[in-house]
């Protein structure tokens, strides 16, 4: 796991602001969500890790170095 400074985390946390939409794009997790799958961002931890409420019932974060998810407009 990557150590985030604090720049990079305030930088998340800009981006990925609570109520934000976002879509799995990849995620190294048996228990992952479908790639794809769509939820909505409930803040970003400490550690980077971006918490999200997925559309399919997941609660599983996007670890900073890790996974990857994308921004979404309201209507994708």
């Amino acid at each position: 796991m990557r150590v985030i400074s604090k720049a990079a985390l305030e930088g998340l946390r800009r981006r990925y602001k609570p109520g934000t939409r976002v879509e799995l794009l990849q995620m190294d997790d048996v228990q992952a969500p479908p790639i794809g799958t769509k939820g909505t961002v409930l803040g970003v931890d400490d550690i980077g890790s971006i918490m999200v409420a997925w559309d399919n019932g997941s609660g599983l974060s996007v670890a900073y170095g890790a996974d990857l998810c994308r921004v979404v407009s309201g209507d994708e």
